[in-house]
């Protein structure tokens, strides 16, 4: 974004090699059908109380993008449905809705879905690689958010998951969109000026961009 190049090599020098990977089916079957399919999960955090809030996540895959999250004490299946019918307002539900066998996605949640032309792929059980798209944005949610920032409430995670989402979207680049990110964001020429530095998710993480001096 700012006209450095970085290695791909320096880069997998420090992500961790995974055991177990999807079928070659599985996989050509995704890649084929990326614009159309999104993928949900949910994320457990703990509060300040020791209370357990659970993050329900909703990931397109083509781009990245959380198409939507909201948070809860009680996960049930009612208000799993009611997400999803939030997640896809008029005419933009997916073609097909990858998750796992968790107990929220109940009658509601199956009904939600019928309803809204969705196909559901449930994947095999004890296998989240297959559901892998939305496990590593878990994985990352956890990583770069709730493992620095701990709630005190659902309205507190709330605020820092839509500060991370802004971050998310517009400033954390993909090595799988070739180093874009979600949103999109142009390369900037040199020439606009010296490198600065925007905080975001309450100076957490950062945002770099060129401006005049």
């Amino acid at each position: 974004m700012l006209g450095f190049e970085v290695s791909e090599a320096t880069v997998a020098r420090y992500m961790i090699k995974r055991r177990g990977r999807p079928t070659k089916d599985w996989k050509t079957f995704l890649t084929n059908h990326l614009g159309e399919t999104v993928a949900v999960d949910f994320l457990t955090v703990p509060t300040v109380m020791f209370k357990t809030l659970h993050v329900f996540v909703v990931l397109s895959l083509e781009r990245r993008r959380i198409v939507h999250l909201n948070v809860t004490r009680h996960p049930t299946a009612a208000w799993t449905a009611a997400q999803l019918r939030l997640a896809f307002p008029f005419d933009t539900a997916p073609r097909f809705l990858v998750r796992d066998r968790d107990g929220s996605y109940g009658f509601e949640v199956h009904q939600a879905i019928e309803t809204q032309g969705i196909e559901q792929l449930v994947i095999s059980p004890r296998s989240p690689r297959h559901n892998g798209y939305c496990e590593r944005v878990v994985e990352t949610l956890k990583r770069e958010c709730f493992d620095h920032l701990i709630p005190l409430s659902q309205g507190h995670a709330r605020r820092d998951l839509r500060g991370y989402l802004e971050y998310y979207h517009g400033s954390r680049t993909h090595l799988r969109l070739h180093k874009d990110t979600p949103d999109g964001r142009a390369v900037e020429d040199r020439d606009l000026g010296t490198v600065k530095r925007r905080a975001m998710v309450g100076g957490l993480h950062s945002r770099y961009y060129r401006a005049a001096a």
